[in-house]
């Protein structure tokens, strides 16, 4: 495993669990994207800026913070090559289903959910997990894509 970086993942997830906890503290509010990203969609379109305010600046934050890390460290992204951008396509629409069948995404189950013991994100954050592992497998193992 040659992309293994223990210690970023062990700052990355302090960072994503201190948010969290903020956010819970400071508004009372979840920090589940897909619902804070559906909510600054669906006010935007409704024309309510300032309803998306704390929402918006929350995902700016998330891009920026992403951002800076790949400019200040000197790493970079290194896309898959050859991939077929219908299975891309098609594995976006999945995900955005998959969270509006399952009330909400790996951050907002697995992150808040858990924190707060709640066993529906239990059981979420497990079928999350199952499928990612089965898609892996499918995909490198099968699929040979």
């Amino acid at each position: 495993m040659s992309d293994f970086t223990p210690v970023a993942g062990l700052i990355g997830g302090a960072l994503i669990g201190t948010s969290a906890v903020i956010l819970l503290a400071c508004s009372g509010r979840l920090a589940g994207i897909s619902n804070i990203a559906h909510s600054v969609v669906d006010g935007l379109r409704q024309g309510k800026w300032m309803a998306s305010g704390w929402r918006l600046t929350f995902l700016l934050g998330m891009i920026l913070s992403t951002w800076a890390y790949f400019k200040w460290s000197g790493e970079v992204v290194n896309p898959r090559q050859h991939f077929p951008a219908g299975l891309l396509v098609l594995g976006g629409l999945l995900v955005g289903y998959g969270t509006s069948m399952g009330n909400g995404c790996t951050s907002g189950h697995g992150v808040c959910g858990l924190g707060r013991m709640s066993v529906r994100s239990l059981v979420a954050t497990l079928c999350f997990m199952a499928t990612g592992g089965l898609t892996v497998f499918v995909m490198r193992h099968l699929v040979q894509a």
